[in-house]
Order: structure tokens, then C-alpha cells, then sequence
């Protein structure tokens, strides 16, 4: 369980930061919400890979490709983030 928790977190880290990368703009976003972001990113690209892929978590979780639909998932999370106005709350506090 621990060992699930960390690799999670560690995932998520890197899905996060690679997307707030390939995203171009500044995000002022703290270690913890790059995690949250990754996170989320993952469950977002799991979804939309079962969606179009047909691909569940009986495959195997930890893929090249999931790692590639986690960031691509990240990268939709912080669109939609920005989209709605998180970005402008954020610089504004």
C-alpha cells in the first residue's frame, strides 16, 4: 500500500512537471499541486486511453504508454485549468 502510495506520488510528480513543460507559460504552482496535477492527469489519460483504446488496468499500470497518457492527461488538466480561470485566481492572491 505504501509502496503504491510513493510511486503515485512519484508518477506524479514527474507527469505534472513535464506537462506544465510542454505547456507553454508561466504557471506559478507549488510541489504539491505539480503532484495533484499529475495525479489527476493520470486518471484523466487512463479514462481516455480505456476510452479509445480499449485498454484497462488488467494490462498492466505501469507502461511507456501510461506514463505518455498521464502527461498527455496533465496537459489537458492544466488547459482546462486555464480555461476556467485558475490561472488568473492563482496570480491574484
Amino acid at each position: 500500500m505504501l509502496w503504491t502510495l510513493l510511486t503515485w506520488i512519484v508518477l506524479g510528480l514527474i507527469a505534472g512537471a513535464v506537462a506544465r513543460l510542454l505547456v507553454p507559460g508561466r504557471d506559478p504552482m507549488s510541489v504539491p499541486a505539480t503532484i495533484l496535477l499529475g495525479v489527476i492527469g493520470s486518471f484523466v489519460g487512463g479514462f481516455l486511453g480505456y476510452v479509445l483504446f480499449d485498454k484497462d488496468f488488467g494490462e498492466g499500470a505501469l507502461q511507456p504508454s501510461g506514463i505518455v497518457g498521464s502527461i498527455l492527461g496533465g496537459i489537458v488538466v492544466l488547459l482546462i485549468w486555464r480555461a476556467v480561470g485558475g490561472r488568473s485566481r492563482a496570480l491574484h492572491r
